[in-house]
């Protein structure tokens, strides 16, 4: 894989610094039944990082500690981690809403049949990718055969509540551009995907979130490969929206990787781009004091530039 942290180092994003935290970003582990040409993980099948008892156990005391309301759960596939259910049971004991970022087809894996209903159990948010509402265009970026258990997976879901307006579970849809482009408008692309799932497939679902391509790790690995990288990251300079800088993810978010090292978001985590705290080169969750973290300064590099490039982008879609 082509390495593109050394073409975004030296960057002239403006500084940014991180207001209240309210959100605990957590990766179990790039483990994943899927290889999608998007991730920016660069997860799959054949990955063994996976996070261990001990460091959930410092996300728990982290989360009594600091009082944080949502837990942000990704990976890979989260749901393959063997303390996933251990660790939402936990947090939702201490009353803290969970995001499960779900690939949808997890939810068809054997061993895995009772999942859906664990998530409703215990009102679990779902984001599931779907990156189209279209086979062919589904398929082409994440393999053969995703769009049928995609679609099983969702019907799954919306029989026990999910996406439905009277009930309290909630089933986020996200979508990111096949390509070196921006992704088109949130409301009017969230529109097309009811309508489409929901006379082609009888599929409902609560929002759509759209996201850009970060130009790292596999995506970036792609653009360099085939030249387009300098031109995508013009695009994404030439789209820079100032006020998207205050709602970017990172100043209400920490990101914690698989051995609980910490991160001012997800991307500067797969960039190897640790917080900056007190002086340390690196620092766990274990040490973190939440009251250091307000109006600390965030790791910047020119991958910002796709969070504010246009609508804006983070974690819950447009900004």
């Amino acid at each position: 894989m082509l390495a593109t942290l050394p073409l975004l180092e030296q960057t002239d994003f403006p500084a940014i610094y991180r207001a209240k935290l309210e959100t605990l970003q957590v990766n179990l582990g790039y483990l994943c039944n899927q290889s999608c040409q998007h991730c920016h993980v660069d997860a799959g099948p054949n990955r063994k990082e996976q996070m261990q008892r001990k460091t959930v156990d410092d996300l728990i005391v982290f989360l009594q500690k600091s009082n944080i309301k949502t837990l942000d759960l990704t990976g890979g596939a989260p749901e393959m981690n063997e303390n996933f259910r251990y660790l939402v049971s936990a947090a939702r004991k201490q009353g803290v809403h969970v995001i499960d970022r779900c690939n949808l087809t997890i939810l068809n894996e054997p061993g895995q049949e009772d999942l859906a209903d664990f998530l409703a159990l215990n009102s679990v948010e779902i984001v599931a990718s779907l990156p189209c509402y279209l086979k062919d265009n589904v398929e082409a970026q994440r393999g053969k055969g995703v769009y049928k258990s995609s679609i099983s997976a969702l019907r799954k879901l919306n029989a026990l509540g999910y996406g439905k307006h009277d009930t309290a579970l909630t089933l986020n849809l996200m979508y990111n551009p096949q390509g070196p482009s921006l992704p088109p408008a949130q409301l009017s692309l969230e529109a097309d995907y009811k309508r489409e799932l929901q006379q082609r497939e009888g599929v409902q679902f609560n929002r759509l979130f759209v996201l850009v391509n970060m130009p790292i790790m596999r995506f970036g690995s792609m653009l360099i490969s085939k030249g387009q990288f300098d031109d995508y990251m013009q695009l994404l300079k030439d789209s820079y929206q100032p006020s998207n800088l205050q709602d970017v993810m990172c100043r209400s978010l920490i990101s914690v990787d698989w051995q609980g090292f910490v991160y001012d978001c997800d991307f500067n985590q797969m960039l190897g781009l640790p917080i900056r705290i007190a002086g340390r080169k690196k620092s766990h969750i274990s040490e973190i004091d939440i009251e250091t973290l307000s109006g600390n300064p965030i790791v910047t590099a020119q991958h910002c530039y796709g969070c504010t490039a246009g609508q804006g982008c983070s974690c819950s879609g447009a900004l």
